[in-house]
């Protein structure tokens, strides 16, 4: 499996102002390439590149394998916005988002990441140090920091491209890594994890966890931004630069610490993890005009993303099921009646008369699904399950 290992690069201020220059030439290159792809409805790379590849290299001062670089990040960015339009993510066609997004070749800012391989990027893990290239030469020496283990990854298991990022005025390497994997337990019991806004996360062992903490900062943060965009001044904006990513950190932050204690706890128990398929909510979901930003401020997708990639690392099996009604069904008896679900917290069941925390019974009805899922094979299961 394939992991992103970020490391914080600690240039000169002469390698800053290469390494600046140098995006700035690859992202110029870039819009050319992407002009020229839309032009001639062009995407692949074999035939792009050599409508581009003489002209790159002599216009924008790039060496060989920048020009190459360049061309297939163009064809990726085409490749990407291609498989959002087949899943509808751009709406649905003749709709004005979609419209825009077709209408016009993608565009590249001039400070956004660009990939480096072997030939263009070597890295020394025992100085810490990378040798790069640049329009002005290779620059060799350049300094980075990270943490022990990032750097024993680096070292055993990183392959392929490497991106070249520039982020509220710091440099970055993002290093891809294939580690590899371990293979997944059979689980005869799961793990039911309910996703909510209000309770990020609530499992079927009853453990809830809230989203207090983080409904609170964001209030916070709203606040701050509200009142220092009203201000308009300089130092003001310069202080909305200073915190503009600090929410999404934090929220981050959040996942990550939520992800690994699910995580964990399956492998201590044994099971497996069964989270619900959201998959377009957002889209379904019709909600009030002060319920709008906590909707889509709500990372779940991200939250499942960690937690599959943890659990990939620990060689635990994930299952998305279909949440449809959980929220509504007695987890105990399987009567579903929209008035089960009293409130956002309580759940009273209308035929047995059982009364719980509503997110523990939608965690336990996704664990009974992923469990019937996984015994009538309605679920793909990865080609390395063994018993363990």
């Amino acid at each position: 499996m394939k992991i992103v290992v970020r490391v914080k690069l600690e240039p000169s201020p002469y390698q800053a102002d290469a390494l600046a220059v140098t995006l700035r030439a690859c992202n110029r290159a870039a819009n050319h390439i992407s002009r020229v792809a839309f032009e001639k409805k062009e995407i692949r790379r074999n035939g792009l590149q050599p409508l581009v590849y003489r002209h790159v290299k002599d216009e924008f001062d790039l060496g060989a394998q920048a020009a190459v670089r360049s061309v297939k990040k163009v064809c990726d960015a085409y490749a990407t916005l291609k498989a959002n339009l087949r899943a509808g993510n751009l709406g649905p066609k003749g709709s004005k988002r979609r419209n825009k997004a077709e209408s016009k070749p993608i565009s590249f800012r001039e400070d956004a990441a660009q990939p480096f391989d072997d030939r263009m990027l070597s890295w020394n893990t025992d100085d810490k140090t990378v040798s790069i290239w640049t329009t002005a030469g290779r620059l060799k020496g350049v300094g980075f920091r990270c943490s022990a283990d990032a750097l024993k990854m680096i070292a055993d298991h990183r392959r392929g491209e490497s991106d070249l990022v520039f982020r509220d005025g710091r440099w970055y390497l993002f290093g891809t890594c294939d580690i590899p994997e371990p293979a997944v337990c059979e689980s005869a019991d799961w793990l039911g994890v309910d996703l909510g806004i209000v309770n990020i996360a609530t499992t079927s062992d009853g453990t809830v966890m809230s989203g207090r903490r983080l409904e609170r900062y964001r209030k916070r943060m709203r606040a701050v931004t509200a009142k220092l965009q009203a201000k308009k001044t300089k130092s003001a904006k310069r202080r909305l630069k200073a915190i503009r990513r600090r929410e999404a950190r934090f929220a981050t932050d959040t996942n990550h610490r939520i992800s690994k204690t699910l995580v964990t706890t399956a492998e201590r128990t044994s099971r497996g993890i069964a989270l619900e398929d959201l998959t377009g909510i957002r889209e379904r979901v019709k909600a009030k005009h002060d319920q709008r930003y906590r909707l889509h401020s709500w990372a779940f997708a991200q939250l499942g993303a960690f937690v599959e990639y943890k659990a990939r690392r620990a060689g635990v099996p994930v299952v998305r099921v279909n949440p449809a009604y959980t929220s509504r069904q007695c987890s105990d008896c399987r009567h579903t009646h929209r008035q089960n679900r009293v409130d956002q917290a309580t759940f009273a069941c209308r035929s047995c008369g059982i009364t719980m925390h509503a997110d523990i019974n939608g965690s336990r009805n996704i664990r009974h699904r992923a469990a019937d899922a996984w015994q009538r094979g309605a679920v793909n299961r990865p080609s390395s399950v063994q018993r363990c």
